[in-house]
């Protein structure tokens, strides 16, 4: 080890505190991207980055990027982070604990009086979940080049308000250009959010990379009418063919196992009265691949379920993908400082990769990158109950020190070489 303990209920006490802003009265967290609440996180964030006499830079989309000299100023930062927006039925550790984490390792480093030959950085992404704001990823998107800043503020959450309006409002638009801000390297914690580690017992996670995932917003549109009046070989019910593109989407998540996950995540039925054939279906279906030659496959596959339940019924079909990742696989020497925190932190793991999507996907595009996993119990994410324990959050987040501190000395080591 490195003699160097995080301080896990410092670490706790922060998560804890924390989530009482945009706490909800079930133990949740409801802190969507932009709102009030987000903007206080910010400055919560930006208060104690500022005691650990960091310098703060907000870019043109918001994101927070706080950075500790190091001992060589001319060695790009090592960056750590996450985000700290969370779903509407969020938990207390989706994102936050990559924030928050990044945070425990500065303090750690700052009370030891240790400084790293790199600068370290500490980011906290805007918009990652999406849930406000479509896409996800939308903040780190833009910083990595794959979405403009026109594009992102022209974004619209539900009721028509803009993502520039609504970054405006609440006073957290910086001025630096995104992705002005660069760094040598991206370390990412995060909860699984799924069951693998708990299943198997193993303390950490080793990322390996995040399988490629394409969203869709469909459309189908039929003729509401009265449903006592109307015969069955009369209608043009949109909410039928929208169960048949359903019962299709878990079929080609299935024919694709155990690898591929496909999903309805969000249906509209219109105008959703008891008396009255839904006229009207605007629904979103996921797909989801490590592979992405298997991932073009579903998306064919999609399609052709989407015309044939359409053209069955006679419902005209609007099917548009908003979404394209494709798979990442991350550094290579990232993960193998990943592999040398382990070590050193005395930790069961195990190489995984990832089903969600993080912003870890757009900065692999740009800089090394890597995640590390902690458990999350019953694979429980995005809900009020998601949990993990305090010892494997300071697990992880000792992980995260030691990788660093590893990927530090290589990066000096091959300065001297």
């Amino acid at each position: 080890m490195s003699n160097l303990n995080i301080n896990g209920e410092r670490l706790w006490q922060s998560l804890m505190e924390t989530a009482q802003i945009g706490g909800r009265t079930d133990g949740g967290i409801a802190r969507l991207t932009l709102s009030a609440d987000d903007a206080k996180i910010r400055q919560w964030l930006a208060d104690q980055t500022a005691a650990l006499g960091m310098e703060l830079v907000v870019d043109e989309v918001g994101n927070m990027f706080a950075t500790l000299p190091g001992r060589s100023p001319d060695l790009a930062p090592i960056a750590m982070g996450s985000h700290l927006d969370t779903q509407p039925t969020g938990g207390k550790f989706d994102g936050v604990l990559g924030v928050l984490g990044g945070l425990e390792v500065l303090r750690t480093l700052k009370d030891a009086g240790f400084r790293t030959e790199a600068p370290l950085m500490l980011v906290n992404w805007t918009n990652e979940e999406g849930s406000r704001f479509s896409p996800a990823m939308l903040g780190s998107g833009v910083w990595a080049g794959v979405y403009s800043r026109a594009d992102a503020d022209a974004r619209q959450d539900a009721n028509g308000e803009s993502f520039g309006a609504a970054l405006d409002q609440i006073g957290w638009r910086g001025e630096a250009k995104a992705g002005s801000q660069t760094f040598a390297a991206m370390f990412e914690l995060h909860i699984e959010q799924g069951p693998i580690l708990e299943a198997e017992g193993k303390e950490i996670g080793i990322v390996t990379g995040v399988q490629g995932l394409r969203w869709f917003e469909a459309r189908l549109t039929g003729r509401a009418a009265h449903t006592g009046s109307t015969p069955m070989s009369m209608r043009k019910n949109a909410l039928l063919g929208a169960a048949q593109v359903t019962l299709a989407v878990d079929a080609i998540g299935q024919a694709h196992a155990p690898n591929a996950v496909a999903t309805v995540g969000f249906l509209e039925v219109s105008p959703n009265s008891n008396n009255v054939i839904p006229g009207e279906v605007n629904f979103t279906v996921d797909l989801r691949h490590p592979d992405d030659t298997v991932l073009e496959a579903m998306e064919a596959e999609l399609r052709a379920a989407f015309t044939e339940a359409a053209a069955t019924i006679g419902l005209v079909a609007d099917l548009r993908r908003i979404s394209k990742v494709d798979a990442v696989r991350f550094d290579p020497d990232c993960i193998a400082s990943v592999r040398t925190g382990v070590e050193r932190a005395g930790n069961s793991s195990r190489e995984i990769i990832s089903g969600a999507g993080h912003d870890a996907v757009h900065t692999a595009a740009v800089a090394p990158t890597v995640m590390i996993f902690v458990p999350s119990q019953g694979g429980l994410s995005h809900n009020p109950a998601e949990s993990t324990s305090l010892a494997e959050c300071a697990a992880g987040v000792q992980v995260l020190l030691e990788a660093v501190l590893a990927h530090d000395r290589l990066l000096a080591d091959r300065r001297k070489a």
